[in-house]
């Protein structure tokens, strides 16, 4: 088993529904054989807004997970001071 398998089998046992996803990155084949449907945007905002957003919407009762590639945009997944990232609602 490689880290994205594990990570997707953590992930589903976590009660994520869905990844919010940024591609491209091996977890997002990884959650889907796990059967979590991955959501995918066109911009790393766009993403983290998707899953604050569902995590809003569920009243932080499940898991909202957000990934994405490694490097330049990296530092563009929050989309203001005090954004969601990394907080639990």
């Amino acid at each position: 088993m490689n880290v994205v398998v594990a990570i997707a089998r953590i992930l589903k046992i976590e009660g994520a529904e869905f990844l919010s996803a940024y591609p491209t990155t091996p977890l997002i084949d990884a959650a889907a054989r796990a059967e979590i449907r991955p959501v995918l945007c066109r911009q790393e905002r766009v993403g983290v807004g998707i899953a604050d957003g569902y995590a809003r919407v569920r009243n932080g009762k499940t898991l909202a997970v957000f990934c994405m590639q490694y490097g330049p945009g990296a530092e563009t997944n929050t989309p203001d001071e005090g954004g969601p990232v990394m907080k639990r609602h």
